[in-house]
């Protein structure tokens, strides 16, 4: 069955000068109200300054009632996983068991090795950082006495609470090369990227999904995400315009180079439909969908456009 989710635009509110938070929860509990199922926050220090992903799910999750909510991803590298385990549990006690953990590793571009940087975490082990510490944050999340000698080091150590999940929320990983598919296969709960085509899509799922085969976990409970911008308008130029100038203001690159990086559409609501039923057609369960202006008006021409996404 086809989920669909939004993105919250806290890059964005930041970008143009708006630090509250009041419009970003109404997005929110507008999403779950046009029947969303699913609303993400995007994560960065200072390499795309925006709003705590952890802190803000807090609220949305205090604002809604029926709709899940994620990352989007979120950096773990950047964190102790010891307090994300905890920030995590807690969020998802809050959340009642709605909370998908979409996590990454961070593009190799200089103001994100400049994040690391300044957060004191080596980029280059930020891999290791992100097995390790997750698979140390599921291990305290099972809330009995554990003993850990890697990275961090701790004996008969207990955390609570625990979350609301038996072994906590999901996790999906992003990330389209070879190694992020075959760590989404062996590890994760979900693979979660931004750069495959649909054609190329149904390949590298069926990469994860031989991954899974191969250490001996069943693919079938796997979630098959994809992360999607878009910018729908019945002007198609106008729309084009929107995106590019939408893309270089957001990664302060020419908007060519991030359209290579990741998927993008711009144009009419019925384009929109072809083109993400082309992923779905791929294999995607999952789609996150990033909108490029005016969120409240592209949510709902989804919205009212989700029969012929699902072929009703």
């Amino acid at each position: 069955m086809l989920r669909l989710g939004y993105l919250l635009p806290t890059r964005e509110r930041i970008m143009s000068g708006q630090h509250e938070t009041g419009s970003l929860l109404a997005l929110a509990e507008r999403a779950e109200a046009l029947g969303f199922d699913s609303v993400w926050v995007g994560d960065s220090l200072l390499a795309r300054p925006r709003h705590d992903p952890l802190t803000l799910l807090a609220a949305v999750a205090a604002r809604t009632r029926h709709i899940e909510m994620g990352t989007a991803v979120l950096l773990p590298a950047l964190r102790n996983p010891v307090v994300l385990a905890q920030q995590v549990a807690t969020l998802d006690r809050i959340a009642e068991g709605r909370l998908i953990l979409g996590v990454g590793i961070g593009t190799d571009v200089p103001n994100i090795r400049s994040e690391f940087e300044a957060a004191g975490v080596p980029f280059e082990k930020r891999v290791g950082r992100l097995t390790e510490g997750m698979a140390l944050c599921r291990a305290l999340w099972q809330g009995k006495p554990v003993d850990w000698q890697g990275r961090w080091h701790m004996a008969q150590a207990t955390l609570a609470p625990t979350p609301h999940r038996p072994g906590g929320p999901p996790i999906w990983v992003g990330g389209s090369v070879a190694p992020a598919r075959e760590r989404a296969g062996r590890l994760f709960d979900g693979w979660f990227p931004n750069a495959p085509t649909a054609a190329e899509y149904r390949e590298q799922w069926a990469d994860v999904t031989a991954a899974a085969t191969k250490a001996g976990r069943d693919p079938a409970n796997l979630a098959a995400a994809m992360y999607l911008t878009l910018a729908i308008d019945d002007d198609a130029s106008r729309a084009e315009e929107r995106i590019d100038r939408y893309l270089q203001g957001y990664y302060g690159v020419r908007s060519d180079v991030t359209r290579k990086r990741q998927r993008c559409f711009a144009g009419p609501v019925d384009g929109a439909v072809a083109w993400i039923k082309e992923y779905v057609a791929a294999g995607a369960t999952h789609l996150v969908l990033r909108f490029a202006g005016d969120p409240e008006g592209q949510m709902e021409a989804i919205a009212r456009a989700r029969p012929l996404l699902e072929g009703r």
